[in-house]
């Protein structure tokens, strides 16, 4: 189990330009090519990982399963992202398309959230870079879809997130990268796009 810091970033869509000028000046590299992201996130009935994530508690989870559409790797990955007092950690496991179907179907019991089962897909395109130690991905293109109704949004932020080692020093993260911060979930924009929340 690896803890890390993940900090994320607002960047205006018309902004892009200028922090990825910003991450170029500063000698970033290119990590991996770019690439489309697919994910189906879980949840129990009342919604609790979203309402956790949205009052910033923990321990808290978010449960999904993910694929890399229109890319070579046809794996899929079934993911819990832990939020705890220490950091933040991801278990990640391949799975076959058999145990995809019967987690489509039969959901998944979490010890903390009980019974959970898929409500919304989360799909956008991803850029990869890094400078030192710090791991930079940008997301744009963000699309929400209801599971059940097939109902989709689209939305026209830019997500950054900065994620390094949990020994980094906050602070000086914090002023390498001077730029807004928020807690973002695409998940919860996602509830609160598709008006699950109400």
């Amino acid at each position: 189990m690896t803890f890390r810091i993940e900090e994320k970033l607002y960047i205006k869509s018309e902004h892009i330009l200028d922090f990825k000028e910003f991450i170029s000046k500063n000698s970033c590299k290119t990590l991996f090519h770019p690439r489309k992201i697919k994910s189906l996130y879980f949840d129990n009935i009342n919604f609790d990982m979203y309402s956790d994530s949205i009052e910033g508690l923990v321990p808290r989870k978010k449960i999904r399963i993910r694929n890399y559409p229109n890319q070579k790797n046809e794996n899929i990955y079934f993911e819990i992202k832990n939020s705890s007092v220490e950091g933040r950690f991801k278990k990640r496991n391949i799975i076959n398309k058999f145990e995809y179907q019967n987690f489509e179907t039969n959901g998944y019991f979490d010890n903390q959230y009980g019974s959970c089962y898929p409500n919304i897909f989360v799909t956008y395109d991803r850029e990869y870079f890094i400078i030192g130690d710090v791991r930079i991905s940008i997301d744009t293109n963000l699309m929400y879809e209801n599971y059940k109704t097939k109902v989709t949004k689209h939305d026209t932020k830019v997500i950054v997130e900065l994620k390094t080692s949990i020994k980094k020093n906050l602070d000086i993260l914090i002023n390498d990268f001077p730029f807004e911060r928020i807690r973002f979930s695409k998940y919860c924009f996602a509830v609160e796009t598709l008006n699950y929340s109400n």
